[in-house]
């Protein structure tokens, strides 16, 4: 039996512990959003957070999840609370076909989560290995912009996002800086 945290909840699976964490999501939990595209960790569809990190499940056994904390993108927001990385997706029309799309948004999440004044370089490499067939790329990059400036901002950061520091990542109660 494997035991661990997804989207918040408690849960555990008895299944083969080599297998891949984006089957254990997809057909056991039936969460469906995050991607299956090349099955060898290249191309970024399959990524979900690990202990806040973006990783490639589709090459991640389900067992070095055990005692640990998954998010997919089901869990990063909802239709009536959207995560700002998502909205900022919708305002600048990075999604077309949306394949690729719930990967990108696990790891720039993942990236803001981290550092709320990333450089293009930092984007850059945060978002590396990223496949879109549609070439969004400079509207994805430009959403990841706009959400870290508006996350800078106390008036637009939503109370409860996590602010990164030094050695560990600290709760806002909605205080200024």
């Amino acid at each position: 039996m494997i035991s661990f945290q997804l989207n918040g909840e408690d849960v555990s699976v008895d299944i083969p512990a080599d297998t891949p964490l984006l089957w254990v999501i997809r057909d056991y939990f039936k969460l469906k959003g995050s991607k299956f595209g090349c099955g060898k960790g290249l191309c970024g569809a399959c990524s979900m957070h690990l202990d806040g990190d973006s990783v490639r499940t589709c090459i991640h056994p389900v067992s070095a999840v055990s005692g640990k904390s998954v998010k997919t993108i089901e869990g990063l927001g909802s239709a009536d609370n959207l995560h700002p990385l998502q909205q900022a997706w919708i305002d600048n029309n990075a999604p077309q076909c949306g394949y690729c799309q719930s990967g990108q948004l696990m790891s720039a999440s993942a990236l803001l989560a981290k550092n709320l004044s990333p450089s293009e370089e930092e984007i850059d490499n945060a978002m590396k290995g990223h496949i879109c067939r549609c070439g969004t790329y400079p509207r994805i990059k430009k959403a990841i912009t706009e959400t870290a400036k508006a996350l800078n901002s106390t008036a637009s950061r939503p109370v409860g996002y996590y602010l990164p520091t030094e050695n560990n990542v600290q709760e806002d109660k909605g205080e200024s800086p």
